[in-house]
């Protein structure tokens, strides 16, 4: 026989993932037949060799002590391959109790996030309890927890003496603000903790309080930082043989969806203020939820050079439907927003206009507008609910739905992936306890005698970053931050979109001063080169051979254009990793469906859920993808690395955002998928607390979210709000009352200051917390703690302000030493210094016109 072991090379052996699969089939095969290995090497097949999850993780044991706090970290570790033990008190984790239910009774909070996970069931304040955790963690290589700070170490159960017991043990802590500092000790819901980190304050209708997402999303952001950090730490981990603490700040985290608008106040930028589906920066009023006739389409009404030209395709529509005339579809839709700014074009104008627009799609269902946007490459999309997400033509056809017991839950986010999920059901409460607590492993790596000297975890890891917009530079961002050396390539002819974007340095628009830009490629390389002349492409082919990881976020299209596919990549470099994340993965319908986070946030269901019962949803702020998607993408990637580095093996990562982004919404999902409701817009309810809402205090668009997060919490806020006599009701009865008492509430509130009623409420034991802006924001003390504003170098202004990472390393240093880079900043450097090109090759290359 010809094909052999041995002779699986070239093309099929460049496939990493398929090779890989096809070792397995072979090695557990006495005697193969060129039948069976035909069979095994079947593309079609492929994807069904590996189990429901990938195998990146599978030689981790990771012990999950979270609740809603904290399960979706666990479940993307799970994902990836790791085996998940969720610790669960006696009678279960609390959320299995939250509603609400399927026909089972089963909580359609827990379960989304709580299958593939074993379940132990443990009492670990016992003294029984801790020691039998203690043990687990002795052999365990990972630890998630989301108490309270100081919980876990009260119980004998922190950090530092879990590391005494195992000093290979990562233990990552989630809480509302970090483990130390002068919050660390507030109480705290999802609803104050997104309140503190500013994008409510940009969501919602402007006449009425700011706005919660349909699902709470703090913790669950949180969560998949959380997950993102642990395989970071993994990956240093298999260098220094040692574990460490990851402490991550919910608010921090939350932060991120602002898409750095927090930085307006520090930077010379007008405030992006909330503006009903859109938003307001100065006097100008941004709409991007429009009606149609059957419901509402999300189109990105913006100017610029990256987006000016979409903007100009759909006038020309409008006009050829009759809805405005040729004048006013020819406008320069580019230069647009500087009109707008010098007074040349009238804000009037620019309403009238909006009505032309709005005149327009109202006379279109969602299905022919999107026709048109597919047809035309609009920036539109609709607002799918959540019975439009379960029908996707686009999710059946990358059979993303996984199907436990009969029923359907969001499933992968990469490809390739198997179509059988069976293995991913939720366990009975204590349902591993005797294989589990009687077992007996080592962790994956044992602790050296002599501890390793703390290093920036990454440090040489050689990433080329073919990165786009947000979603994906927010990936390599963690990279370069961790120590990575990141090559950006980027285009002058064709500038990346978020050089375009709100806020700029001192409100002055250009591609050195967007604040965005600078934020998210922070400690990168910039070159410029035009892979699409053969002389760029022989540079971007060396540069492929100098990395381990290449990563993009093009339509899968525009790399294959430049034979920078994967199966091109992986010829020069067969052990490369790669990522390729778009809005909707490689494959299917949409798959060139070129767009940005808030047009795949709008199809993933995100935008039906926000807003009020009354009125148009409003979506959340901003590209909401672009902020939930990077953190299941950091995961993946840095377990691919861990893997590449365990293994000398490459992988090709087939990401899609809004896949990954629709477990961000999952219950909501399973709402429809199991009891048929479709979830829409409930303002700031809750049908877990009472009072739960945003409440106006004294002054100009101030509010306050207050929650009475449990009966202890309502009976002091009752007496606070002059209500005593009605401190006894259960939570069944606030929430049938729930007019009534919050009414009570922003009476209260409404007399005080945001600083009073924080103070009076965190005093008596009541979450509640300001809904912070960027001004509220750059001198908050929790911030301030956390070092949370860095001034780094910028090429063209000296110095600028930009975030820091979401969570801090007790050993390893994760931290930005510089801001993004000019355009083409390094190409000399990186030809030379990291290529080797001498003078002469580079200006052969120059007169070739490889560098754009």
């Amino acid at each position: 026989m010809a094909l052999t072991k041995a002779g699986l090379d070239g093309r099929t052996a460049c496939n990493c993932l398929h090779f890989a699969a096809a070792v397995e089939v072979l090695e557990s095969t006495p005697d193969p037949d060129e039948a069976v290995i035909r069979e095994t090497l079947s593309p079609e097949l492929s994807a069904n060799s590996f189990g429901r999850r990938m195998t990146l993780l599978s030689p981790y044991r990771v012990l999950d002590l979270t609740d809603d706090r904290g399960n979706l970290a666990g479940f993307i570790l799970a994902r990836l391959g790791a085996e998940v033990i969720a610790v669960e008190p006696p009678g279960g984790s609390p959320v299995r109790r939250l509603g609400p239910f399927d026909s089972k009774g089963h909580s359609l909070v827990h379960s989304p996030y709580a299958r593939g996970k074993k379940s132990v069931e443990l009492d670990i304040a016992t003294p029984a309890g801790a020691s039998a955790l203690r043990q687990l963690a002795a052999d365990a290589d990972v630890l998630i927890e989301s108490g309270a700070p100081g919980e876990m170490a009260s119980l004998g159960l922190g950090p530092e003496a879990l590391a005494e017991i195992n000093p290979a043990l990562v233990v990552a802590s989630i809480s509302p603000f970090g483990q130390t500092g002068p919050k660390a000790g507030w109480a705290a819901t999802d609803l104050t903790v997104w309140a503190a980190g500013g994008p409510m304050h940009m969501c919602g209708d402007e006449d009425r309080a700011p706005l919660q997402i349909g699902v709470p999303q703090a913790f669950l952001h949180a969560a998949g930082q959380a997950a993102a950090a642990v395989t970071l730490a993994l990956v240093e981990r298999n260098q220094s043989g040692l574990g460490q603490h990851i402490d991550i700040s919910a608010q921090a985290v939350a932060m991120n969806s602002t898409m750095s608008s927090v930085l307006c106040s520090l930077v010379g930028a007008p405030l992006t203020l909330r503006g009903g589906g859109g938003i307001r920066s100065g006097p100008i009023r941004l709409r991007v939820v429009y009606p149609a006739s059957d419901g509402y389409v999300s189109f990105t009404h913006v100017f610029g050079a990256a987006i000016g030209p979409a903007t100009a395709r759909m006038m020309q529509l409008v006009h050829e439907a009759g809805f405005c005339d040729a004048a006013t579809a020819s406008k320069d839709w580019v230069q647009y927003g500087m009109a707008l700014g010098d007074g040349s074009e009238t804000l009037e104008e620019f309403e009238r206009i909006k009505e032309c627009v709005a005149a327009f799609t109202a006379a279109h269902t969602k299905d022919e507008l999107f026709a048109l946007a597919l047809e035309h490459r609009l920036l539109l999309a609709p607002v799918a609910t959540t019975a439009d997400v379960a029908d996707s033509e686009q999710l059946a056809s990358r059979d993303y739905w996984d199907i436990v017991d009969g029923e359907r839950y969001p499933g992968h986010w990469m490809k390739p992936e198997p179509t059988d999920g069976s293995a991913d059901r939720v366990a009975e409460v204590g349902e591993h306890n005797d294989e589990v607590l009687a077992g007996q492993r080592k962790p994956a790596v044992s602790a050296p005698s002599v501890a390793a000297a703390t290093e920036r975890p990454l440090a040489g890891l050689k990433v080329l970053d073919f990165m786009w917009a947000v979603a994906g530079p927010t990936v390599s961002r963690l990279l370069a931050d961790a120590g990575a050396t990141v090559i950006r390539v980027e285009s002058s002819v064709r500038l990346d979109a978020v050089r375009t974007f709100l806020p700029f340095i001192n409100n002055e628009p250009g591609p050195e001063n967007g604040a965005t830009f600078n934020n998210m490629n922070a400690g990168k390389l910039g070159i410029t080169l035009n892979p699409g002349t053969a002389a760029g492409r022989e540079v971007a082919e060396d540069l492929v051979r100098w990395a381990d990881v290449v990563c993009e976020s093009y339509t899968p299209r525009i790399m294959a254009s430049w034979g920078l596919d994967y199966e091109s990549i992986c010829e020069i470099n067969p052990s490369v990793v790669m990522l390729s994340s778009c809005l909707f993965g490689q494959t299917g319908p949409l798959a060139d469906y070129a767009g940005y986070g808030n047009l795949s946030g709008a199809l993933a269901g995100f935008y039906n859920i926000t807003g009020w019962s009354d009125r148009a949803p409003v979506g959340p702020y901003g590209a909401i993808t672009d902020y939930t998607s990077p953190h299941p993408a950091t995961a993946s990637l840095l377990a691919a690395i861990d893997h590449q580095r365990r293994t000398g093996e490459g992988r090709y990562l087939d990401f899609s955002q809004a896949e990954a982004s629709i477990h961000f919404i999952a219950p909501a999902v399973l709402e429809y998928l199991r009891n048929g409701k479709v979830v829409g817009g409930v303002g700031n309810a809750s049908n877990h607390f009472c009072p739960h809402g945003v409440f106006p205090a004294a002054g100009d668009d101030r509010w306050v979210a207050v929650v009475a997060q449990d009966d202890a919490a309502w009976q002091s806020l009752a007496g606070l709000i002059g209500c005593a006599g009605l401190a006894d009701l259960p939570l069944p009865e606030r929430l049938v009352r729930r007019e009534e008492l919050e009414a009570a509430v922003s009476a209260w509130t409404g007399e005080l200051d945001e600083a009073q009623v924080e103070r009076q409420c965190q005093a008596a034991g009541i979450a509640a917390h300001r809904v912070q802006n960027s001004p509220e924001l750059t001198v908050d003390p929790q911030l301030e703690h956390r070092n949370h504003w860095v001034e780094v170098p910028h090429a063209t202004h000296g110095t600028t302000v930009i975030e820091a990472p979401r969570f801090s390393m007790s050993r390893s240093q994760v931290w930005p030493e510089v801001a993004g880079p000019a355009l083409g900043e390094h190409l000399y450097e990186v030809l030379t210094d990291h290529l080797g090109y001498d003078g002469d090759r580079i200006a052969e290359l120059a007169a070739a016109e490889a560098f754009d």
